[in-house]
């Protein structure tokens, strides 16, 4: 799973696939992708999203400065200290955040300072790419890949669901993803929303 730690809708798909570890054999790995990356020079954005962009690009540099550090298994436990804090303490995004997220893990609080500079900007761009090219269509996050019987992955983005299914709830829903995003020629299931995400 691709995701930007600030997006609410990707914190759900998140915890869901790690429900979906519990009761079916899935082994869910972490990647990031940037909002501000996918958005960047983008005319026509709502006066809203706008602001909402602002301060999307330093964590998201913060979590690449640490899987270069020590390795892509660290973003499941740090996504997870950082998504804690951002969604259930609204902690305010900036520098506190970041080092007690990584202290909270025993990571160098130092990698904090990664979010003020460009040092890893190219690291995140290849992790944007590989999350987001072979979903196609200026998607975004949450981004998911599975392996398709050709060897290719299948990838898609979503699912945006809320709340939480928890369970064989969660089982279900990746039998049901599986099968539809796993259909030739399958491209969109969508409905509006009707409420905004109730973070789990």
């Amino acid at each position: 799973m691709w995701f930007d730690p600030k997006c609410p809708w990707a914190w759900n798909t998140s915890r869901w696939l790690l429900e979906v570890e519990r009761v079916r054999d899935v082994t869910v790995r972490f990647h990031v992708l940037s909002l501000w990356l996918l958005n960047q020079g983008r005319e026509g954005l709502e006066e809203w999203y706008e602001r909402w962009l602002r301060d999307t690009l330093g964590p998201v540099r913060v979590l690449i400065a640490a899987e270069q550090k020590y390795g892509t298994e660290i973003l499941r436990d740090l996504y997870t200290a950082f998504g804690n804090r951002i969604h259930h303490e609204r902690q305010p995004i900036g520098p506190d955040l970041y080092t007690g997220a990584l202290a909270e893990l025993g990571l160098a609080t130092e990698l904090a300072g990664a979010a003020e500079v460009a040092d890893h900007d190219e690291a995140l761009r290849r992790s944007h790419h590989a999350g987001l090219d072979p979903v196609g269509e200026d998607l975004g996050t949450p981004a998911i890949h599975v392996p398709g019987p050709d060897g290719r992955p299948n990838a898609f983005f979503g699912p945006v669901v809320s709340p939480v299914p928890r369970g064989e709830a969660a089982g279900r829903l990746w039998d049901g993803v599986l099968l539809v995003s796993g259909t030739p020629g399958f491209f969109e299931l969508k409905r509006g929303r009707t409420e905004g995400p109730r973070v789990d």
